[in-house]
């Protein structure tokens, strides 16, 4: 349930996300999931990849600043309210969600979620009780 979330701060610049992937491209690091957060100059790349410590030492040696962080990622059904039922569970027991990100896989009929928490083990013993499955990329 926890993994690890591969995050990549780069110049905000026209072809930074095309050299980043093409890298992980170039390394055989598959992708599973990504978001961006950006300001003017500056983005932070969250990605969810197969090979998290070979995708950091890649990004490292061409000189990117890049760090892994826990998260949690939960299967979910793609039905109205399955989020509102996990952020509900965590709100429940006082647990914050710093972000998020989904996705759905279509062919499979399922969605997944990573949640950045403030208590990571705990919530992720808590929705291991509450019936939730742990999402494996």
């Amino acid at each position: 349930m926890i993994i690890d979330q591969l995050s990549v701060f780069s110049e905000n610049r026209a072809g930074m996300l095309a050299d980043i992937t093409a890298m992980l491209a170039e390394a055989d690091i598959d992708i599973e999931a990504l978001t961006i957060a950006e300001t003017a100059e500056f983005g932070v790349l969250r990605f969810i990849v197969d090979a998290p410590k070979k995708a950091l030492s890649v990004l490292k040696l061409e000189g990117f600043v890049a760090s892994l962080t826990p998260v949690i990622a939960l299967n979910m059904e793609n039905k109205p309210g399955s989020l509102a039922r996990i952020a509900r569970t965590l709100g429940d027991a006082n647990i914050s969600i710093e972000y998020l990100y989904a996705s759905v896989a279509i062919k499979a009929g399922g969605a997944f979620v990573i949640l950045r928490v403030e208590d990571t083990e705990g919530a992720a013993v808590l929705l291991e009780k509450s019936g939730y499955e742990a999402y494996k990329p």
